[in-house]
Parts: C-alpha cells; structure tokens; sequence
C-alpha cells in the first residue's frame, strides 16, 4: 500500500524498539497517499480518513507490536494522563505510578542521571483474561519527556 501521511496528537514514552504510544490519528482526504489508498480499497478519501476522533494506544516491545482502539476516549483523559505524568517527572525524586484508568499504567523508577526508566502496563479493552501486556523501556531523559508532554498538551489545546 502507498504511505499514508498520519497526523494528530501524538504521545510517545519509550525508543525506537520499546514503548508506548497514545494517538488520536488525523488523515487528511486531500493527501495523494490518503486517495490512493482509498481508491485501493474501495472507498471515497472521506470515508477512508474517518472522523479522526479515536484515540488508540499503540505498544511495541523487541520487535513485536500491538495497538487498539479506545472508543469513547475523548481528548480529555490524554491530556489528564499526560498532566499527571509531567506533573510526576517534574517533582519525582524516586519512583513513582501514573494510572491511566483500566486499559493504561505506568511505572517510573530513576535511571541514572536526569533520566527515569518506564513499565507500561497495556491491557486492551476487549481482553477478557485481564492480563496486561508489559512494555519495558529504556532510561529516557526527563527533559526531552517534558518537552513531548508539553508538544503533546500544545497539540490538545
């Protein structure tokens, strides 16, 4: 299939090989990826962007990924979580946990200098056994996170 350009709020915790994302994706139907893809499947460019109003977590860890819808998440419930991760990292001396609600959990604990390593803890909605999946990241430096927390507030408002 053609690249599609994707847009939208966007907030990532982790690498390039582990982490956790939560997005509310935004296609635009005039992008040519977005035509040709729509005409690939059939459908007008419209119906192919969709409303842009679902937010989605997304999750990868070695390799392997994951991702899932979150239907009925409105932009608030980001932006809180978000609120209080920032709120966390710019007091945090030690660990600490942001609880996202039942689909969502993320542990921090320092790792080394200025930086704090994560566990993601993912359970999708539709799960029925109620086991999360676990994210590992790597130690991550607290002011680049306070500037995507900020990006990512930025982008809500």
């Amino acid at each position: 299939m053609s690249p599609v350009a994707v847009g939208g709020p966007a907030l990532f915790i982790g690498t390039d090989t582990d982490y956790v994302a939560l997005v509310r994706p935004e296609l635009d139907p005039a992008d040519p990826g977005v035509r040709l893809a729509a005409e690939e499947a059939g459908v007008t460019p419209e119906e192919f962007a969709g409303a842009g109003d679902t937010w989605a977590v997304l999750l990868e860890s070695d390799g392997e990924g994951d991702g899932f819808e979150l239907p009925g998440v409105r932009d608030a419930e980001p932006a809180d979580f978000a609120q209080r991760l920032r709120a966390e990292l710019a007091a945090a001396s030690g660990p600490f946990t942001v609880d996202g609600g039942a689909v969502l959990s993320l542990d921090a604990r320092p790792a080394g200098a200025d930086a704090y390593a994560f566990t993601a803890h993912v359970t999708p909605p539709d799960d029925e056994t109620g086991t999360p999946l676990t994210v590992e990241t790597g130690p991550l430096p607290v002011a680049g996170l306070l500037a995507d927390l900020d990006a990512f507030l930025g982008s809500l408002a």
